[in-house]
């Protein structure tokens, strides 16, 4: 048999680790990205050397992002390591994309309340746990039924940013409208069972061990899409949980007709939560656990947007 082509290994060596479909999706695109910027030249003729003239390139004439950077650069060290077992060795004197010292966007705790009254249904539910919980887009799509736990006012992100799981808080005001989604989309998987449908995606080997398990209803997507689609690995047709798309718009014409003038998303509503809980006093360690942050220095970027002005000093215009 012949050698599978370059870009099915990479998918390969990607589903043996269980990256994401989205992880699978920007590593062959760089990959791709590397080969053609050297002329089609097969990876395992290549070397750091290579590496190095196309990171740069990034850098200084594509301009592109710190972030950005570093994801080609870990594609293309997952490319050299698990896919074609090749020591690029140190690689040092690339050009690096500048990473800019930004402030993130909040809203007040008035901006807040002025954008989820324009928000309805399912994306008031997933805007209430963004602000509510403080949880990232994703992690709140992904969300299983039976990792909400309404007694002890919790939800449990399970594989989270750094595949790592933890606890968020289940805001009270939010239990009432959550529990109603619940019991409608109960009946929604309901008529799938009975039309011999109802299974979901499974992580990693689950499918397997559990075979009942893609059928209960505690492995559900909390926040379902109406219509069934083809799993892009196996085909399968299945419900899938909300695009990020659906809650993106609805977010951002809510911020429009709120006449907000930031430039408002669902991720300023993390940040919003971040922020509004060290304004309450929380102990800055407490936030870092509620976020999943690695570095308390990462949740410390919330301290220079408190509302108590430039560094909390008051501006001597204002002293009497």
């Amino acid at each position: 048999m012949s050698e599978p082509k370059l870009l099915d290994q990479v998918r390969a060596a990607l589903r043996v680790k269980h990256m994401s479909l989205r992880t699978e999706e920007a590593y062959v695109r760089w990959v791709r990205r590397f080969v053609t910027f050297h002329e089609m030249r097969h990876p395992a003729e290549m070397g750091a050397e290579h590496v190095r003239a196309f990171l740069s390139y990034l850098a200084t004439e594509e301009e592109v992002a710190a972030s950005t950077q570093n994801q080609a650069f870990a594609a293309l060290l997952f490319l050299y390591g698990p896919v074609l077992g090749k020591d690029l060795g140190p690689i040092s004197s690339v050009v690096r994309a500048k990473r800019p010292q930004r402030l993130p966007v909040v809203f007040t705790r008035e901006e807040v309340r002025a954008v989820l009254a324009k928000l309805q249904g399912t994306p008031r539910l997933v805007a209430g746990l963004l602000y509510g919980s403080g949880l990232r887009l994703m992690e709140s799509l992904r969300l299983r039924v039976k990792d909400v736990d309404f007694a002890a006012n919790h939800v449990i992100i399970r594989d989270g940013k750094g595949a790592k799981d933890r606890v968020a808080v289940l805001p009270q005001s939010l239990k009432p409208g959550l529990r109603a989604h619940l019991r409608g989309v109960k009946l929604l998987h309901q008529e799938d069972l009975a039309g011999g449908n109802g299974a979901v995606y499974l992580p990693h080997a689950l499918a397997r061990k559990y075979p009942s398990a893609a059928t209960s209803w505690g492995w559900q997507y909390v926040f379902p899409t109406r219509q069934r689609s083809a799993d892009p690995r196996s085909g399968e047709v299945r419900r899938h949980h909300l695009a990020e798309s659906t809650i993106q718009k609805a977010v951002r014409d809510a911020v429009l007709e709120s006449g907000i003038d930031k430039p408002g998303s669902c991720h300023t509503f993390r940040h919003s939560f971040a922020t509004h809980l060290l304004e309450a006093g929380y102990d800055i360690r407490t936030v870092q656990e509620l976020l999943g942050h690695k570095d308390v220095r990462t949740t410390m970027i919330y301290t220079h947007v408190l509302n108590r002005g430039g560094m909390g000093v008051r501006s001597p215009l204002d002293l009497e």
